[in-house]
């Protein structure tokens, strides 16, 4: 494969993808407050630079819905339950960005109003427009789909230039790293070679939808302090996935 160029142009918009797990930290439940911290420093970084950030946090640091299916549970109300975890991690992090005086607005796809805003598209674009940041929890609002494939959808829907899902890997391998010590990273590769080989980047309806619009995704190791600015300004951090017309 062609290595990434140097340098591209800066995205303007995008959707970061935050997992559950990466507001834990080494903890094994709940929230690292130093983490949120951190990670709301550097959101407050790029922001600065005039870039529009919407984010979409998971909940499994809380509650997973597929652990409770595991367990015996019903899989809508485990997954609504999973929803209200992530609303949670939702307003830790809009506290901590407010903290910094980054001005953040919490949109949830259930409707919880006496600590969210109700999700509309046009209130959303509406707010990144006026320069906030944006968080949009509870997934879709339906059981049966992931955050990933939240993230994949309120990315098309805000007109983001790319979808950022933030790892603890540094991009995408054609292996679990972890268990395969020959495993190669990918700096680019196309959306159906990821659906192609079942590489654990994210779920197949979030990498199907993304392919259907041509939204590139770049996945990228979030442990390393700046790597959202770097990302954002183009710098070659991570792995690109995305058709041949897309992959900057």
């Amino acid at each position: 494969m062609t290595p990434p160029p140097e340098t591209a142009e800066p995205y303007r918009r995008v959707l970061l993808k935050l997992s559950g797990e990466a507001l834990m930290g080494s903890r094994g439940f709940g929230l690292d407050w130093d983490v949120v911290s951190d990670i709301a420093l550097q959101i407050g970084e790029v922001r600065a630079l005039g870039v529009e950030i919407a984010l979409v946090i998971g909940g499994g640091n809380i509650f997973r819905g597929v652990a409770g299916v595991d367990r015996g549970m019903d899989r809508i109300t485990a997954d609504h339950m999973g929803m209200l975890a992530t609303i949670i991690n939702s307003l830790a992090m809009q506290d901590a960005l407010e903290r910094r005086g980054i001005d953040t607005r919490v949109l949830s796809a259930i409707e919880i109003r006496a600590v969210a805003e109700p999700y509309i598209r046009r209130r959303a674009m509406r707010h990144l427009e006026k320069g906030r940041v944006i968080i949009i929890a509870a997934g879709t609002g339906n059981p049966f789909f992931t955050t990933d494939s939240a993230a994949a959808l309120r990315a098309m829907e805000i007109k983001a230039d790319a979808l950022l899902k933030a790892t603890r890997v540094d991009g995408v391998y054609s292996a679990d790293p972890r268990q395969n010590p020959n495993a190669v990273r990918l700096p680019r590769v196309g959306y159906l070679e990821v659906l192609g080989k079942g590489l654990k980047v994210m779920d197949a309806t979030a990498i199907s939808l993304c392919m259907d619009h041509q939204m590139p995704i770049v996945v990228f190791d979030l442990t390393v302090p700046g790597n959202i600015r770097r990302v954002i300004a183009g710098e070659p951090v991570g792995s690109i996935i995305g058709g041949d017309a897309h992959v900057r």
